[in-house]
C-alpha cells in the first residue's frame, strides 16, 4: 500500500460537508461512549433518519459549506471527535489519493494561493 497523497489538515474540511453522512450502530455506540451518553442518549443527540438509512449524522451550518457535520470545528476547520469518528470518515478516501484535495491543490497552485478554497455544490 502506498503512502496517502493527501494531507486533510491542509483542508477545509470537504468530505465532512457531505449531504449524508451515514453511521451504523457501532459508530453511535462509540459516539455515547465518547460522550459518556447512554445509546439512545447518543442517537437522539447526533442522529437522524435520512435518506434510507437509520442512522446519520445530524448537521449544522457552515459559511463555507451551508452545512456540516455536527462535530466540525467551523473555526479550525478540524474534527472535534476525531478519535471517535465514525467508521466511513475512518475510511475515506478509501485509497492513497482523494479527489477533493487534488481539486483543491491544482485550484490553489492556479489561483497562487494556498488558502484559496475551491467549493463544489453539494445541493441538498
Amino acid at each position: 500500500m502506498s503512502a496517502a497523497q493527501y494531507n486533510c489538515r491542509k483542508c477545509p474540511g470537504y468530505c465532512c460537508s457531505y449531504p449524508l453522512i451515514p453511521l451504523d450502530k457501532r459508530d453511535v455506540e462509540r459516539l455515547a461512549r465518547h460522550h459518556n451518553l447512554s445509546f439512545d442518549e447518543a442517537k437522539r443527540a447526533f442522529t437522524k433518519e435520512e435518506h434510507g438509512r437509520k442512522y446519520a449524522m445530524r448537521r449544522k451550518k457552515d459559511e463555507l459549506y451551508g452545512k456540516i457535520c455536527r462535530f466540525f470545528d467551523t473555526k479550525k476547520r478540524c474534527c472535534t471527535i476525531y478519535t471517535a469518528r465514525p467508521s466511513v470518515c475512518r475510511s475515506f478516501p478509501g485509497s492513497g489519493r482523494c479527489g477533493y484535495y487534488d481539486f483543491l491543490a491544482f485550484e490553489r497552485r492556479a489561483q497562487e494561493d494556498e488558502k484559496y478554497v475551491a467549493l463544489t455544490n453539494h445541493a441538498d
